[in-house]
């Protein structure tokens, strides 16, 4: 992970803990509220960090700010297109000949892990 940083660790931590598909804003509060020192560019720029070394996902959300993701294991994301909620889903929606297929006739190397499926929840 590169140089060591006790903020980036401990935003690390914040994110682990919330499960929850956090926003980077909903990190930086959490970070407020355990009075961890890091300001909002801290935060945002760890973020970065964490995502360029492959620590963290983001999920673009159609419907708000993009969120973050620490569970690294293969899996999907649900997308609600009004309020925003992200939940994860696992199961193999992509077989070898399609993927295949797809980037025979795209030219784009596909990243299942990057598989984000849209529509409207209950809610």
């Amino acid at each position: 992970m590169g140089n060591y940083s006790k903020q980036r660790e401990e935003i690390l931590n914040v994110v682990k803990e919330m499960r929850n598909h956090p926003t980077a804003e909903e990190i930086y509060i959490e970070v407020k509220t355990k009075n961890l020192s890091a300001s909002k560019s801290t935060v945002y720029r760890n973020l970065n960090y964490l995502l360029e070394e492959g620590i963290l996902k983001k999920i673009s959300v159609v419907s708000g700010p993009d969120k973050y993701d620490y569970y690294m294991e293969d899996h999907s994301h649900v997308v609600c297109k009004n309020c925003g909620r992200v939940m994860d889903f696992k199961h193999k929606i992509l077989n070898k000949n399609t993927v295949k297929e797809i980037e025979e006739k795209t030219d784009i190397i596909v990243d299942l892990n990057g598989i984000v499926i849209e529509g409207i929840c209950k809610e």
